[in-house]
């Protein structure tokens, strides 16, 4: 049974989620750094992120039947200051995840291994005082126990992403945050037979720890 009309709802309403987030911190006024507030303290040159996360997701299309949970850590240091004019302001961060658990839930039996995203390249917009939306391009690999997709495939696969959040900034240099990416896993050839799953819908959350290097 086809599935798309459920996840195109599912799709749009994380959209809408996080536009509206962006649009909140857009129409902040801009911090000085005497501003004193979380977002101007926590997410500036020079800081390092040191984040918790979990997340699932599923497949669309022809791999609607299968679903995709993780659990891991992030860090992340902002190489720049901030750039650009308006509610473009922002600065660019470097981000690697590591996930000691990366499951693939196909209809028939789980797959269990482990992830690692070495490349996140994320723009943060910075001009509001308590959300920091962001979008960023990843790429990484996934090792299972086992062949994904199962069947004469291999068992170790290449993911790329295209991701959109928000930091949620609780206190200066703790922040909660949330995104979506639509992501593509396969092996790039490395089996027999290349299926992978071209098209995914991931949500993740997690805490972030900021800290200054000094």
């Amino acid at each position: 049974m086809n599935h798309w009309p459920r996840e195109l709802k599912f799709i749009t309403t994380l959209v809408c989620t996080l536009a509206l987030a962006a649009a909140v911190a857009a129409q902040d006024p801009p911090p000085t750094p005497a501003s004193g507030d979380s977002l101007t303290q926590s997410l500036k040159k020079g800081a390092v992120e040191l984040g918790a996360l979990a997340g699932g997701g599923t497949g669309l299309g022809h791999s609607d039947g299968t679903q995709f949970v993780y659990a891991g850590g992030r860090a992340g240091f902002v190489l720049t200051g901030d750039h650009l004019p308006g509610w473009l302001r922002g600065n660019f961060e470097w981000a690697v995840d590591v996930m000691p658990l990366y499951a693939v839930l196909p209809p028939a039996s789980a797959i269990y291994g482990g992830g690692f995203k070495p490349a996140i390249w994320q723009w943060n917009f910075t001009r509001g005082r308590k959300f920091a939306p962001y979008v960023a391009a990843a790429g990484g690999i996934v090792f299972s126990t086992s062949n994904v997709p199962p069947g004469d495939t291999s068992r170790v696969n290449f993911t790329s992403q295209f991701v959109s959040g928000t930091h949620i900034f609780v206190k200066p240099r703790r922040a909660f945050f949330l995104e979506t990416a639509i992501g593509h896993l396969s092996s790039a050839s490395l089996g027999p037979h290349n299926p992978g799953y071209n098209i995914s819908l991931l949500v993740t959350v997690g805490y972030s720890w900021f800290k200054r290097v000094h």
